[in-house]
């Protein structure tokens, strides 16, 4: 007889769905914690931009992995999931169901089914990905890796030109070895429950335009002016997140609040349509639509008869 698998729930989507509301909701039926698996929410300080759960709902449901590194610090799939298998450990030792929460498809799915073994540097290739960025921008760079690994292309900054480098170096190398095994057909090492939230794309984007425009009145703006007198510079992959770029132009003088504005709804948008088409992928995934479900509530129910099903609280 093999050893038992841990239980494990995972709830993915798109940003703005609704993850964390149903999360939490999820906490006064269930003794669950949860993982976070959101790249961005990784980032001290970085609250209000991020989608970051209030302290309210930190308080109702304890969150592992958020507020981890400051802005000016690296943090990659590697750590995540050595610090995300710790956490599951942890919070299965207090008698616990580990729950992960996030749109962070690479995350969620390094955890799920591992990491492949990276190949070495092509100095060659590197080289020539050097000048390209430095003839035609990182743009040219995201849109040669979009052709060779899409989801991966997804979960980068545009701008990020370091990790779209690396990134291209190994899918063209993968993509020359015949006998590399995808990733569908990993195994996760746990009695697993995955779900997915998702809305139609109207309704969606409508919420999304309606939290970005939150995320202002809150006050994000002296959050951005805030994060950089402390001296976190623009050009750290952190401070290049949707939201953070506008409006340290609007601070400098470089683009008017309502084209701010314009552009993080428009990114936004394009950001939870690239989350759709990682996680529209994975046969695991049970979808919930939050309308036909009858929004958090309903999502909740749903998403605590599964745990009942597979026997997760058990």
């Amino acid at each position: 007889m093999g050893v038992a698998k841990a239980p494990l729930l995972v709830i993915v989507g798109p940003t703005g769905v609704g993850k964390t509301a149903v999360a939490v909701r999820l906490a006064s039926h269930v003794p669950i914690e949860a993982i976070n698996a959101d790249s961005r929410q990784v980032y001290r300080g970085m609250d209000i931009g991020t989608g970051k759960p209030t302290r309210a709902e930190q308080a109702a449901l304890r969150h592992h992995l958020i507020d981890v590194v400051d802005p000016d610090e690296v943090y990659h799939v590697a750590r995540f999931r050595a610090e995300a298998l710790r956490a599951i450990d942890e919070i299965r030792a207090r008698g616990r169901l580990p729950v992960v929460v996030g749109g962070t498809g690479l995350y969620v799915r390094a955890l799920l089914k591992g990491l492949h073994a990276a190949p070495p540097a092509d100095p060659g290739l590197r080289r020539e990905l050097e000048a390209v960025a430095a003839a035609h921008g990182p743009a040219a760079l995201r849109g040669r890796l979009e052709a060779l690994d899409p989801a991966r292309a997804a979960a980068l900054h545009p701008n990020d030109r370091v990790r779209l480098i690396r990134a291209i170096e190994v899918a063209t190398a993968r993509r020359g070895d015949a006998g590399a095994a995808p990733w569908a057909d990993a195994v996760p090492p746990f009695r697993l429950a995955m779900i997915g939230l998702t809305l139609s794309r109207d309704a969606l984007n409508a919420r999304l335009a309606a939290r970005v425009r939150g995320m202002v009145a809150d006050g994000m703006m002296d959050e951005v002016a805030r994060l950089r007198a402390e001296g976190y510079a623009g050009s750290l992959p952190a401070m290049g997140g949707i939201g953070y770029r506008q409006l340290a132009a609007v601070a400098d003088g470089r683009m008017p609040m309502d084209e701010a504005i314009r552009l993080m709804i428009r990114d936004t948008t394009r950001y939870a349509k690239r989350q759709m088409t990682w996680f529209a992928r994975d046969p695991e995934i049970r979808w919930l639509d939050m309308e036909a479900v009858g929004g958090v509530e309903g999502a909740t129910h749903a998403v605590l008869a599964e745990v009942r099903k597979e026997e997760l609280d058990r």
